[in-house]
């Protein structure tokens, strides 16, 4: 299942004991709909305030809804803040997570002198103009294969750092940035980290060259701040 959510109200998407999860949210209704205790597998975990629209997860079930009305059955019993996109029957050896190729992230910046009303939920606002070139150029470093302990939050507990960037981008609408990152995979807070050491860039307290050394050293204090979770949004994920 493709599946979208407004992640201002969540505590992230993994399953929490007492905090609201999209999972828990997910699974209720799974619940109601199959009578089956569900467990469900996405393709990567989401903070609390991030924002999805094309996470996927799976899940084993032995009921006998139509394919084609599944999503239109969970909508139904959804909060309005979670919607199914699509829903499909695939070979039991596929996986959310392990069977990704591709993820594409996208981070969101309010430069406006004021916040968008209408998007403040959704956009990081910086009201201090920021530099896009030198933001441009320095993302242009982080394509291609590299160890990323830099950029990864020192919580982190995977056995290494090493991810392969396919696109970095920045795109303008007016005075809106949006920052857009395709890659293999992306380590715990990544793209955050990333953004929050791009807009040092764009306000001139680091040089876009500085990106590289960042990378190199491999050291989480060379970095700039982690960016608030309300700007990121995952945006796709992509399967052979």
């Amino acid at each position: 299942m493709k599946v979208s959510y407004d992640g201002t109200k969540f505590n992230g998407f993994q399953a929490q004991p007492k905090d609201r999860a999209v999972q828990n949210v997910i699974e209720d209704v799974l619940k109601i709909l199959t009578k089956e205790d569900i467990t469900i597998h996405a393709s990567g975990r989401t903070d609390a305030g991030v924002h999805a629209r094309g996470q996927v997860f799976h899940f084993l079930t032995e009921c006998n809804i139509p394919i084609d009305r599944f999503a239109i059955a969970m909508n139904s019993r959804l909060p309005d803040d979670v919607m199914i996109l699509e829903a499909k029957e695939m070979p039991l050896d596929f996986h959310a997570r392990h069977s990704a190729k591709r993820k594409t992230y996208r981070y969101s910046i309010d430069n406006g002198k004021f916040p968008d009303l209408f998007g403040r939920h959704y956009r990081l606002h910086v009201p201090v103009p920021l530099n896009r070139e030198l933001m441009r150029q320095a993302l242009s470093y982080i394509v291609g294969t590299h160890d990323f302990t830099s950029f990864t939050s020192t919580r982190s507990v995977k056995p290494h750092h090493v991810r392969t960037i396919y696109e970095a981008r920045l795109i303008e609408e007016g005075p809106i940035i949006h920052i857009e990152m395709t890659g293999n995979g992306f380590t715990y807070n990544m793209v955050r980290i990333i953004t929050g050491t791009l807009l040092k860039i764009g306000h001139q307290k680091l040089k876009p060259e500085d990106m590289c050394n960042i990378l190199e050293g491999c050291d989480r204090s060379l970095a700039g701040p982690t960016a608030l979770p309300i700007g990121l949004m995952l945006m796709d994920v992509s399967y052979e």
